[in-house]
């Protein structure tokens, strides 16, 4: 039973590396009575409530979970998530405003020497070692009909790669791309995946598996994001079973007290890291460690810059970037009236006022990482009302709700905007059709799906074949197929000429130059 259990505490990242294979040990008296009174006095006891009928790993289990939260930490963003602080301007109106021309630019519409420049500037940067990423991962395909992490999906390309891979191979080629620019050797951009309880042995099993496809594993760092206990909705920690608490991951804002927490930070520092690309591992068309992206936001001198791409219409339903009184902010679409959302730029009149949508896609200086202590607690958290399955502390019966019972607590990576001020905050719209198709649904659904995401890529494929003076031909329309243009031979469309003149019949694969 024991081993059983060890296993599954494995499972569930509770053991540490070093405890691994070593039997579970019930907590010493002392430890486990001050860790009760802690909980006790902050009126959060009954968690200990069935602890005296456990078994030896159960009680190991739970005392080790118990022991990693601060119950009165819990209390206090539990009252500040349900009864938030009223602000002191309260009765003042609220000022939106896009962001100031100084702190944007946009793709569409740069000139083309302003492009290049950040481009150059930022595979420099990239050879001079001071570039990472990254990656939110910490989410499963649940919606997508798997349960494993969302980076191991297979969207349906034809060489049947999955998200993970596709990014590594991003970011092999702009290591390539960086060492013909600068004509260094070994050139490399640290990779650090942040993933979540559930995903991060799965995500370290399938890297293993495919031998970190073809990155130096060195370069390669898995981390885990934080949980946080669910909540009653009257304030109480809710148990999952008798052994064990109710929780739920911290959000992707989640980064920041993971970073706080791992030696991501400490690596960093060793190799001398100055600029940071964030992103989620959702989006199959993401630029990772982008040199343009890198080199405006160098170029800028920013702390913290982001993507936006355009929004499609008054109504899409999109969190938009934008000055909030004077602060770099992102507001919801269900926060903005119809007048609002409607407005036109007054510069532009063809163009909505606010158009800047998010897509999660975000630069970090590393200076800026490095004072995280100095800020993170000011970060809110927000409130989503759940149903969730629970002990009656009273009964010992777990109880499955038909309606919301409690609550979650999480943050979003964009509530840090905020407390950036706008001198230090950049953003660069990008082409929505190079580098935004989200995996939100299951296939089938028609939106943000597995369909339109495979669709995607073969259409920036076929874009770039045609640029370059090649002929896709297929026997369907061809927007129902294309071309995947491997990262291996192109980034972003750059060195393919060898396909003009060439007739390709499409659905294909470009792998290599041949």
């Amino acid at each position: 039973m024991a081993s059983t259990f060890n296993t599954l505490l494995d499972k569930l990242h509770l053991t540490t590396k070093e405890e691994e294979g070593t039997p579970a040990k019930e907590p010493a008296e002392e430890e486990l009575n001050e860790l009760k009174d802690r909980y006790t006095k902050a009126g959060q006891g009954q968690v200990f409530t069935f602890y005296d009928e456990l078994s030896v790993p159960e009680k190991a289990g739970l005392f080790e979970r118990l022991k990693s939260f601060d119950p009165n930490y819990v209390n206090e963003i539990t009252q500040k998530a349900l009864h938030p602080p009223q602000s002191s301007d309260k009765d003042q109106e609220t000022k939106l405003e896009p962001l100031p021309e100084t702190a944007s630019a946009s793709i569409l519409d740069s000139k083309d020497e302003d492009i290049q420049s950040w481009y150059t500037s930022g595979l420099q940067l990239v050879s001079k070692g001071q570039v990472a990423v990254v990656l939110m991962a910490g989410g499963q395909g649940t919606r997508l009909g798997s349960s494993d992490p969302k980076g191991c999906f297979n969207i349906g390309l034809p060489s049947q790669k999955s998200l993970f891979q596709i990014q590594a191979e991003r970011i092999w080629k702009v290591q390539q791309l960086a060492e013909k620019e600068s004509g260094k050797k070994d050139i490399v951009i640290p990779w650090y995946v942040m993933t979540s309880g559930p995903t991060r042995r799965p995500t370290e099993k399938f890297f293993e598996e495919h031998d970190y496809f073809g990155l130096n594993k060195d370069n390669v760092s898995i981390f885990e994001q934080g949980v946080l206990p669910c909540i009653s909705n009257e304030g109480k920690i809710l148990l999952e079973s008798k052994a064990k608490v109710a929780v739920a991951p911290d959000g992707n804002g989640g980064i920041y007290q993971a970073l706080l927490k791992s030696d991501v930070r400490t690596d960093m520092r060793k190799r001398g890291i100055q600029h940071i690309h964030a992103y989620c591992v959702d989006n199959c068309l993401v630029k990772v460690a982008d040199p343009v992206f890198i080199g405006f936001a160098a170029a800028k001198d920013v702390d913290i810059a982001t993507k936006v791409v355009r929004k499609r219409n008054a109504k899409e339903s999109v969190g938009l970037i934008l000055q909030k009184n004077g602060k770099p902010d992102v507001v919801e679409y269900s926060e903005i009236d119809n007048a609002t959302a409607e407005a036109k730029d007054p510069n532009k009149p063809d163009l909505l006022k606010f158009r800047a949508a998010n897509i999660v896609n975000h630069y970090y200086s590393f200076r800026f990482l490095e004072s995280i202590e100095d800020w993170v607690r000011q970060l809110p958290f927000h409130v989503a009302r759940k149903k969730i399955p629970y002990v009656n502390v009273e009964t010992g019966e777990t109880i499955k709700p038909d309606k919301p019972n409690g609550v979650k607590l999480e943050q979003f990576v964009f509530d840090v905007f905020p407390l950036t001020s706008l001198e230090k905050f950049a953003c660069m719209e990008v082409k929505r059709e190079d580098e935004f198709s989200p995996l939100k649904n299951a296939r089938g659904t028609g939106e943000d799906d597995p369909d339109t995401s495979r669709q995607d890529i073969l259409n920036q494929g076929r874009r770039w074949v045609e640029n370059v003076g090649g002929v896709v031909e297929s026997e369907v329309p061809i927007e129902e197929t294309g071309v995947e243009v491997s990262p291996l031979v192109s980034y972003g469309g750059e060195g393919l000429e060898f396909l003009q003149g060439r007739t390709i019949k499409a659905p294909a694969v470009i792998e290599k130059e041949d």
